[in-house]
């Protein structure tokens, strides 16, 4: 059976799955990361997980991993491991010293992007970028079935652009960034801060009495039950990542903007007012070269098809 693997690795979980050629999963397994995330015991770990899955279905042709931080794909090496806290590890060739095959290793962004493209919302489009909305804004662009990564693979952070000049700290150390405006992280801390401000809000009901039970869901969820707090969070919300989006657009213009993450849940209660406000404020106004704005449809596993697919093309 021809198949490869597709490993996204992060800080907590280590996830692995068997892809076949036509990007479907055949198996799939998670272990724990190790401890403290150390480099040698994680590839050890990785290695020892490869070759159970080698013993169960014969040996892979290739083995794509997704990793966290900037990546530079064609050294193989980790320049800096985001939450993993590595720095400059030649990760793909000790990898594949360790298990005995083809490594390559890659943004974890742009693995879930270029799976989206090659097997999800992304399947129709030409181009597409991918924004995932979780703790921060992960990105991942497309264009004619090849990743745009920048110079070394360090290109591509959009969730890093300016949204608003001297605006909230972000995680990187700049103020005003798309994240953190626009990642289920802003959406929390915005819910959060209603809350606080309007004790008389619905959104009180739906986190039961507390304000730290309040996630991504709930503003979508007070909206719906008309609460006026909910449905201010949720406007500005949009407002903000609609801006982030026409910046996306207006810089490449791909034919697709695909969202991932767990906000992409709410599916059209979030992707048809993006659509009109991206459309009202692009060059052009939506009316040449429209970009479809559009829920991600791989879930967790896009990451894992999409290391795998990528493996496989370059090995």
């Amino acid at each position: 059976m021809k198949y490869s693997i597709g490993i996204d690795l992060g800080g907590t979980f280590i996830k692995f799955g068997a892809v076949g050629e036509d990007g479907s999963i055949l198996r799939k397994a998670k272990i724990p990361t190790p401890q403290g995330c150390g480099y040698e015991e994680t590839v050890d770990a990785i290695a020892g997980r490869i070759g159970a899955l080698a013993a169960e279905m014969g040996a892979p042709c290739a083995v794509g991993v997704g990793c966290p931080g900037v990546i530079d794909g064609a050294r193989g090496f980790v320049v800096t491991g985001g939450n993993l806290l590595w720095e400059n590890k030649p990760f793909a060739g000790d990898l594949s010293r360790t298990a005995g095959v083809p490594v390559c290793v890659c943004n974890d962004a742009n693995a879930a992007a270029y799976g989206e493209y090659a097997c999800g919302a992304g399947k129709r489009f030409s181009s597409m970028v991918l924004l995932t909305l979780g703790t921060g804004v992960g990105s991942g662009i497309v264009f004619g079935g090849k990743l745009f990564t920048g110079e070394c693979g360090a290109g591509a952070e959009i969730g890093h652009t300016v949204l608003h000049g001297g605006g909230e700290l972000c995680s990187c150390g700049r103020r005003g960034c798309f994240e953190a405006y626009a990642s289920a992280s802003a959406l929390i801390r915005r819910t959060r801060e209603a809350m606080i401000c309007h004790p008389e809000s619905r959104m009180w009901e739906l986190c039961r009495g507390s304000a730290d039970l309040a996630d991504g869901r709930t503003a979508f969820d007070g909206m719906r039950l008309g609460d006026g707090a909910a449905i201010a969070v949720v406007e500005a919300y949009l407002d903000d990542l609609a801006e982030g989006i026409a910046n996306v657009v207006n810089a490449f213009r791909p034919a697709a903007v695909i969202l991932g993450g767990g906000i992409s849940a709410e599916g059209e209660a979030l992707t048809l007012p993006l659509q009109k406000r991206v459309d009202a404020i692009i060059l052009g106004h939506g009316a040449y070269a429209p970009a479809a704005i559009l829920p991600a449809r791989l879930g967790n596993d896009a990451g894992l098809v999409g290391a795998a697919l990528l493996a496989k093309e370059g090995s």
